[in-house]
């Protein structure tokens, strides 16, 4: 039986206006011109202005999103084009003296030198190994297959692509007949590039192919080689007691033999890889100063950009008011520039809107963390959690994620990330929450004070803190120091 009824439902939804916000929030301060410029070219009614320019559209406190774009689509019928309303675009800031009239071009803009990020020259891995391909004596077809295995070769320096998948890729993409040895000859060629240790296929292989630069009539180079050869695995899991016996090698004979090894590079391709330009430059978001124990923060200039609404546009609605006929034509195009300024408005509001949550977060975070930045001791950092900071903010937690994330701060005592700033917590033997940030600064200490003939054990190291008053379990002061990027006790040991 069909029947009819009736319901309620309660749904959020996120309109486009309030997406872009939110991408807008986790720019980092090094991208935000780059969107900036995106903007201004799509919209030509945004332009890079004084600040008074921006009393000529004034807005209300509260942003109001603008009308859906079908409000502006025309219909074609004369209603349509009859109740166009312009007042509010050509009423205000008549007698504003002219933008340009208040400029002098003789004299350069002082923050000019400011707007520009400077960006290093820089050449690729993969270019230096294709400059050192035109040294080879090779024919066309070599020269075609060389190039495929330089483009194979991954950032690290390492060749790690099957033979045999390589002349599939040559048969089918490049209609190139190869054989796999032939492919190996050119290998053998591509390994004698600089860095020295490229296009080998795995570590160990690479190690040998540096080795082979070196002097062979240099003890330590020799037995270094006779170690990566024949004891490989021995070394990785330092079982030097098994690899002295065999090779009959004195304690002084084993350290030099390391020393050779440890001076080579384990990616040979590391010196020339290439960062995007958010990760090649850390530019802060933020500035902390300590003025004789008050912490002042200032937002980074760069993210305060100086925008406002064109004044060509709007004395193009100046000219459309004053005009008697107003055609189909004219009509359209008022509408469109409506919607092109109502974006530029949005956009200018958005930026607004950043600055003050950036702010507004980075301030309770300071306060929050008040002792680390008058200190830089981490061990007098809180324990934090982002609902800590979205509750003093009144924020979302979402909202202080997006802050946080790619976002620095600079203060007396370096440049930190804001998620820097947040750890769990900890308890001690007296029931005090502790950062676990302090736990493992208080780790990393101990492990770097150990004697390295004989490295404390993870059990070793439970106890020690627990001694501190730290209560803490092995298996967390395993995930903490593994956190640290620590190796294990055997691992840290040195001869």
């Amino acid at each position: 039986m069909l029947k009819q009824t009736q319901q309620q439902k309660l749904l959020q939804k996120l309109s486009p206006q309030q997406i872009q916000l939110m991408k807008l929030l986790q720019v980092p301060t090094v991208n935000l011109e780059e969107r900036i410029k995106e903007e201004l070219e799509e919209n030509p009614a945004l332009e890079y202005g004084e600040e008074a320019g921006e009393d000529e559209f004034k807005e209300q406190e509260e942003y109001e999103a603008p009308a859906e774009e079908d409000e502006f689509e025309p219909d074609g019928s004369e209603n349509e084009y009859d109740n166009i309303d312009i007042s509010e675009y050509v009423s205000e800031g008549d007698d504003d003296v002219a933008d340009y009239k208040l400029r002098d071009d003789n004299y350069p803009d002082p923050d000019e030198s400011n707007k520009t990020i400077p960006i290093r020259v820089e050449t690729s891995f993969h270019e230096h190994l294709l400059s050192q391909l035109g040294m080879l004596e090779l024919d066309d077809h070599q020269n075609a297959i060389a190039e495929h295995i330089i483009g194979s070769i991954d950032d690290d320096g390492y060749l790690r692509r099957e033979i045999s998948s390589m002349v599939d890729d040559l048969s089918f993409s490049q209609n190139i007949d190869t054989t796999e040895e032939e492919i190996n000859i050119l290998i053998k060629k591509i390994q004698d590039f600089d860095p020295a240790g490229v296009c080998a296929t795995d570590l160990k292989e690479c190690l040998l192919l540096q080795l082979k630069r070196k002097p062979q009539d240099d003890p330590g180079v020799h037995y270094a080689y006779l170690i990566l050869e024949n004891y490989f695995d021995e070394f990785t899991k330092k079982h030097y007691e098994k690899i002295q016996k065999a090779l009959g090698l004195t304690d002084e004979g084993l350290k030099e033999a390391i020393t050779q090894i440890i001076r080579l590079t384990p990616k040979p391709g590391g010196n020339f890889a290439t960062l995007n330009k958010a990760e090649s430059y850390v530019l802060p978001d933020f500035f902390i100063l300590n003025n004789a124990g008050k912490l002042e923060l200032t937002l980074n200039s760069r993210n305060a950009p100086d925008l406002r609404i064109s004044g060509g546009y709007r004395e193009m609605l100046k000219e459309y008011d004053r005009g008697d006929k107003k055609d189909k034509r004219q009509k359209e195009a008022v509408l469109f520039i409506k919607q092109k300024i109502d974006a530029a408005k949005w956009f200018i509001d958005a930026i607004k809107q950043r600055q003050h949550t950036l702010l507004s977060t980075m301030e309770s975070i300071m306060d929050y963390q008040r002792e680390f930045f008058l200190t830089g001791d981490e061990t007098t950092m809180k324990p934090m959690i982002l609902k800590d900071i979205a509750d003093r903010t009144q924020l979302d937690i979402s909202t202080v994620s997006r802050v946080a994330n790619s976002k620095y701060v600079q203060t007396e005592f370096g440049t930190f990330k804001l998620k820097f700033f947040f750890s769990e917590s900890l308890s001690t033997d007296s029931g005090e929450e502790v950062s676990t940030r302090e736990v493992k600064k208080i780790l990393s200490d101990l492990i770097e004070a150990e004697n390295k003939r004989k490295p404390l054990s993870d059990e070793n190291l439970t106890k020690m803190l627990q001694d501190k008053g730290y209560n803490i379990a092995r298996r967390t002061v395993a995930k903490y120091r593994e956190q640290l990027n620590i190796p294990v006790a055997r691992l840290r040991k040195e001869l």
